[in-house]
């Protein structure tokens, strides 16, 4: 049942101590992944920034995959902390996992690191999803589709019995926007980008840009072979409302605004320790 607060986490190896579940905020206390040397400022900042993505990967895999568990995957560079850890559970626990990949991308973790690969076909109803975020609001409302894969990773969010989200300190904001930057994505089909984008624009204000390609000629394409539109919102929305408005354009695939979906986010922290988030009780 989404949204329910899980009472009791496994206990946590290589340093982190299992959270209690009982409030909406907690520690994990992290492990020894202390390099020790002296590093210039911003590439402090950057390492800083994948230990906490590690630690936050790595408290979701250890308190709520189990055994005989079906895993959504999700996408992006916190993924690859999850995968690492799936894997080094499978091996030290002999755990027998299925995993569903949310992309291309995810697909390829999975295989590297020779875990068992599944589709919804075969297993449509998943134990828990396990993905990151491009910012998260006080209310656990994601913006996701920074990598262009916010359709499928959807899809697999809503299939699954536990939705858990990843992500280090920078993403966490009291309203969306507050951190990230680059708007909400929205898969189009192609031919439909331009009257699309005309109509968030017109009904909802701010920019709609279609997003191009890096080190390619054109638009992003994603694994579904659609466009991607960036909308860059001025003001706070009732994202909820915002959400099933656009969807409802013609030629919108999905958008990257996940609401009411998350039932826990992990928070990777710059002191070194993890938080927790759940949704608040209303």
């Amino acid at each position: 049942m989404r949204g329910r607060v899980m009472r009791l986490l496994r206990a946590v190896p290589s340093g982190f101590l299992a959270a209690s579940g009982l409030r909406s905020h907690t520690r994990v206390i992290s492990g020894n992944y202390s390099s020790g040397h002296v590093c210039f400022r911003r590439s402090c900042s950057g390492a800083m920034a994948e230990e906490a993505k590690k630690r936050a990967a790595y408290a979701a895999v250890d308190n709520h995959v189990q055994d005989s568990h079906v895993v959504g995957v999700g996408s992006g560079s916190t993924i690859v902390y999850a995968v690492d850890r799936l894997a080094e559970r499978v091996r030290q626990e002999k755990l027998k996992i299925v995993c569903v990949p949310t992309s291309f991308q995810a697909r390829q973790l999975i295989l590297k690191h020779g875990l068992p690969l599944s589709d919804l076909d075969r297993h449509p109803e998943l134990d828990v999803a396990i993905d990151g975020a491009d910012e998260v609001d006080s209310s656990l409302t994601l913006i996701k589709g920074g990598g262009g894969c916010l359709a499928q990773e959807k899809i697999v969010a809503d299939c699954a019995k536990h939705f858990i989200v990843i992500a280090d300190y920078r993403k966490d904001s009291k309203c969306l926007g507050q951190q990230w930057k680059k708007g909400v994505p929205i898969e189009v089909i192609p031919m439909a980008y331009v009257p699309v984008s005309r109509v968030i624009t017109r009904r909802f204000g701010g920019e709609t840009v279609l997003r191009m390609g890096i080190n390619k000629a054109g638009p992003v394409v994603t694994d579904n072979s659609n466009f991607i539109l960036d909308w860059k919102f001025e003001s706070v929305h009732n994202w909820k409302e915002v959400n099933m408005a656009i969807k409802m354009i013609p030629g919108v695939v999905e958008t990257g605004l996940f609401v009411g979906m998350a039932e826990r986010v992990y928070f990777g922290m710059q002191d070194g320790t993890v938080t927790f988030r759940d949704p608040p009780v209303h």
